[in-house]
């Protein structure tokens, strides 16, 4: 593996661990809480645990480079509004800048990412 392989299954790997862990604990019914104070319904943390964990599972598993675009996409999506959430409530600068800090490891696993997880890329 060279340095570029290496760097993007580390950035990915913390990213999806981390992910996952939210995942899971919003599934659980352990972010309901949390996210009430950011005026979200009570139903909306476990549909959303379920959506990271899938995307998480797609950014994992191998091929489907397509399925990968819309993953990185949707946790754009969910990591900019978590920090936009935090913004509109008033909270401070460390729950604004967290979901900023994985949006950061998202973006270094999708510049990183090897051509076969490329769409339109080479397959190995």
């Amino acid at each position: 593996m060279d340095k570029k392989t290496i760097g993007y299954w580390v950035v990915t790997g913390l990213f999806c661990l981390a992910l996952a862990g939210s995942g899971f604990g919003s599934v659980a019914g352990q972010m309901t809480e949390q996210l009430a104070h950011l005026g979200l319904a009570a139903w909306f943390p476990r549909l959303l645990g379920a959506w990271k964990l899938a995307g998480v599972v797609a950014l994992l598993a191998p091929g489907f480079p397509r399925l990968k675009e819309w993953a990185y996409a949707g946790f754009t999506f969910t990591l900019t509004g978590a920090a936009v959430a935090h913004v509109a409530v008033g909270d401070g600068v460390g729950q604004v800048v967290a979901p900023l800090v994985f949006l950061g490891l998202l973006a270094a696993s999708w510049a990183l990412r090897p051509a076969s997880r490329v769409l339109g890329g080479a397959a190995r």
